[in-house]
């Protein structure tokens, strides 16, 4: 048998390891919430169910209600997911996210995709509020987004510091995080009294529940 060169066999593993990497986790499947809980309440009944084939928050349910959370933590990651909302609604999937009681809520702790009507809203809106933006931080341009009630295919993207927003095929945010124009916006957002906003590149994923009237699909991740 002819012996692999130590080149070789470490290129081999070096694949593999690539391999096991970029590997596409499914987070959603259209049937099950498996790889989700409520947030700060793991094991409890929750207020999102499926509804054709998607993750569906009725903004009348009573009990159960919060937003949802990956089980697992991600770092380096590729999140895609399609979203849509009906006329007037509000939600999010928030990043980085530290689940701890101390801090009562996901957005102090991740910064946010925003995923809201831009029309139909019954509140003023900034252009840092809108639709695919980095909420209160980086405006996405409103002209990418589909209007309520239609379905937009976006992606997260986070690696060595860059973070990136894809809206419907288009690039529609870039930036990097904690550099100096990172903290300049920060302290000068709703984030600036809040000591522990995006602090670290490690975290959970939401789904926001800001009153209802979402939905979100085809949701999955790999690590970069």
């Amino acid at each position: 048998m002819k012996k692999l060169s130590l080149f070789t066999v470490v290129c081999i593993l070096t694949q593999i390891a690539f391999a096991q990497k970029s590997k596409w986790q499914i987070l959603f499947d259209g049937s099950s919430t498996a790889n989700w809980h409520t947030y700060n309440n793991p094991g409890k009944p929750t207020a999102w169910s499926i509804q054709e084939g998607a993750l569906y928050l009725d903004a009348s349910s009573k009990e159960g209600r919060g937003d949802l959370i990956t089980n697992e933590e991600y770092e380096a990651f590729e999140l895609h997911f399609e979203w849509k909302v009906s006329t007037g609604n509000n939600g999010g999937v928030i990043f980085f996210v530290q689940e701890d009681p101390k801090f009562g809520a996901t957005f102090i702790t991740g910064p946010e995709f925003q995923v809201i009507d831009n029309v139909g809203y019954p509140g003023k809106l900034d252009d840092k509020q809108k639709a695919a933006s980095l909420y209160d931080l980086i405006p996405c341009d409103p002209s990418l987004i589909k209007p309520a009630g239609e379905w937009n295919k976006s992606v997260i993207r986070f690696k060595d510091k860059k973070l990136e927003f894809i809206v419907n095929g288009t690039k529609a945010i870039r930036t990097t995080l904690w550099d100096e124009n990172w903290e300049k916006m920060v302290s000068g957002s709703k984030f600036a009294k809040m000591c522990c906003f995006a602090k670290t590149a490690k975290g959970r994923i939401a789904l926001q529940d800001h009153g209802g009237g979402t939905w979100y699909r085809n949701i999955k991740i790999r690590r970069l």
